[in-house]
């Protein structure tokens, strides 16, 4: 498709459906196999939704909360509320009542459409705080809904309206790309979420720029298995949007149990996931092949050491010359085949790829692309080509973006990909956009080749007592690589040394707990001195390799990991360090005066 003279969202969606015909289009599991709906079901249904919306009143402008589950629902819902004109408030499924009504007050929501009973719970008690007109539930709310009360909204089923509506005919000529397409609060790393506007046009971009990047590898029959919330503007825009705009089938993964399982039977050929999920798969293809132990694990870990090697450019020796052929079909085709095998290119964004867990995939003929973006930037900025996967850096910018650094490091960015302000919030948008610019809060440079390196979040940095700058995320990168460790976060502004709070691995707890004839149970064994010495020996190793201002001097540990229930990780896996620092900064605090 030609994305500069697309006029919106809506107006190519429903263009490329209405080509796509009874091809199966979105697809998602229930009893034991996946369904589809095709792209002329799926055509008809947004335009019904957008007119039944016009129906309840809703305008130009208005804005509409989507609280629902990765299905192919959420689309049709997407395209109908922006059909109608409105802008689609996505929220995510962990939010708690209050979080929604944060949500539904700031942006002035009209109404809201959600999934059923069980996100309906927390909603409705918010949509009745806020003044909600309307709620269009996809399921019957049962028991769970009364709209009795003068004050309640009005509940409406999603399969009546549609149905009402018969043969609706789309019409996107009144929207425009510079119209707000969507209002996406951000997780809320550093506080209260705030609302950004994107516009039709700003991810119109970046589906353009994802479409160069990813050319090479001959773009034709894709399919997209989506895992992520939809409701973070990654997924929304890498997983959604750009699926669409080269008419790919994109399946829903179950959860996050069942994503290898999905993976082997969709069997994708791109897929886009944060750093943390190809962390959590490289853990768990090392420990598989330890457990194996004998041939296998010594087969396995040559793999990876001569596919480091050819990817750093290192000479192999004769012997490897000969070896790595049979490497590959022994082991890589393989680990290919627990991706589906039709795998062409993993996506990584949202935090800081390891590049340990980056050449460890690359190794193994797993190609796996860092990017770099922010909700503020629809999402994405940059991203490594596989012709020039540089897996240090985050690649070159995409294609019509202008990128530089300030003088004191930090990233900024211009282009249409940015977005057109915070809602409600002038003087949010006043300090992060600048003559136009986009001041992103991370640090950076520019290589030799156009690639662009991230040192660290701007405001993430932490500035020890002898004025050293320290990135925590390299640091805590390094030690959830340990076996012994499976989440972490380091403390130190203004202090002499780094400390760390530590989640110990749960595996390799229960493991140890076994060889020691003792009983799994965390809570316990993070109070065992032995224990401990086990763990300590992990940071051991991590600090040998790092400098003397980065290394851990001290640290506590906790059986409790850090989750999106308990407040301390963002819904797109990022740890919320000013939780954590609530909940823990007094035992951090007294390191410093044992």
């Amino acid at each position: 498709m030609d994305y500069d003279v697309c006029t919106s969202l809506p107006a190519m969606f429903f263009d490329n459906t209405a080509e796509m015909g009874d091809r199966g289009f979105l697809w998602e599991r229930r009893d034991g196999a996946w369904h589809s709906i095709s792209g002329a079901a799926a055509h008809s249904d947004a335009a019904a939704l957008g007119s039944a919306l016009k129906s309840l009143g809703v305008a130009k402008g208005d804005r509409i909360a989507l609280v629902s589950e990765n299905r192919p629902e959420w689309l049709i819902a997407d395209i109908g509320i922006m059909a109608a004109g409105a802008i689609t408030v996505p929220a995510y499924v962990t939010n708690q009542v209050s979080d929604h009504l944060h949500i539904l007050r700031d942006s002035g929501a009209k109404g809201a459409i959600v999934s059923g009973p069980s996100l309906a719970r927390n909603l409705l008690p918010a949509a009745k705080e806020a003044g909600l007109e309307f709620v269009i539930s996809m399921a019957p709310l049962d028991g769970d809904a009364d709209d009795s009360n003068a004050n309640s909204p009005a509940i409406h089923l999603w399969s009546d309206l549609i149905a009402a509506q018969g043969g609706a005919a789309p019409d996107t000529s009144a929207i425009s790309r510079t119209d707000t397409a969507c209002l996406i609060y951000t997780s809320g790393t550093g506080g209260t979420p705030k609302g950004v506007m994107l516009s039709h046009g700003a991810i119109l971009s970046n589906c353009k720029g994802a479409y160069h990047l990813l050319l090479d590898f001959g773009l034709d029959d894709e399919v997209f298995l989506s895992f992520l919330p939809l409701s973070h503007s990654y997924e929304h825009t890498a997983g959604l949007m750009f699926p669409l705009s080269i008419k790919a089938e994109i399946y829903y993964a179950e959860s996050v149990d069942k994503l290898a399982a999905n993976m082997e039977e969709v069997k994708p050929t791109i897929m886009t996931a944060v750093p943390r999920l190809y962390e959590t798969m490289h853990g768990k293809i090392v420990r598989g092949v330890q457990q194996k132990g004998g041939l296998s694990e010594k087969l396995f870990m040559k793999a990876v050491a001569t596919g480091r090697k050819k990817y750093e450019g290192t000479r192999l020796s004769p012997v490897e010359c000969l070896l790595d052929p049979l490497l590959t079909k022994l082991v890589r085709k393989k680990v290919a085949g627990r991706f589906g095998g039709r795998l062409k290119a993993m996506v990584s964004g949202g935090a800081p790829l390891n590049y340990e867990v980056g050449v460890f995939f690359k190794a193994l003929d797993v190609e796996l692309l860092q990017g770099y973006g922010q909700t503020e930037s629809a999402p994405i900025i940059s991203c490594n080509p596989a012709s020039n996967n540089k897996l240090r850096t985050v690649g070159p910018p995409f294609v019509d973006i202008d990128l530089k650094i300030a003088d004191d490091g930090e990233i900024l960015v211009r282009g249409e990909l940015v977005m057109q302000g915070y809602w409600n919030n002038p003087d949010a948008t006043a300090e992060t956009i600048r003559d136009g610019w986009l001041h992103t809060g991370d640090i950076g440079e520019i290589d030799a080749h156009g690639h662009l390196k991230i040192t660290d979040r701007k405001k993430d940095i932490i500035v020890n007592s002898g004025g050293d700058n320290i990135a925590p995320q390299r640091i805590e990168g390094f030690l959830e690589l340990q076996p012994e460790i499976a989440q972490s976060m380091v403390y130190g502004d203004k202090k002499p040394n780094i400390v760390a709070l530590i989640v110990p691995h749960p595996d390799f707890a229960a493991d140890w707990a076994k060889a020691n004839g003792k009983k799994m149970d965390m809570a316990a064994l993070v109070e065992d001195a032995d224990f401990r010495k086990a763990i300590s020996a992990a940071v051991d190793r991590v600090n040998a390799d790092m400098s003397v201002i980065e290394r851990v001097r001290k640290f506590i540990l906790t059986p409790e990991p850090f989750t999106t229930d308990n407040g301390m990780m963002t819904p797109s896996m990022k740890i919320r360090r000013h939780v954590i620092r609530e909940n823990f900064g007094e035992a951090l605090e007294a390191l410093y005066v044992r």
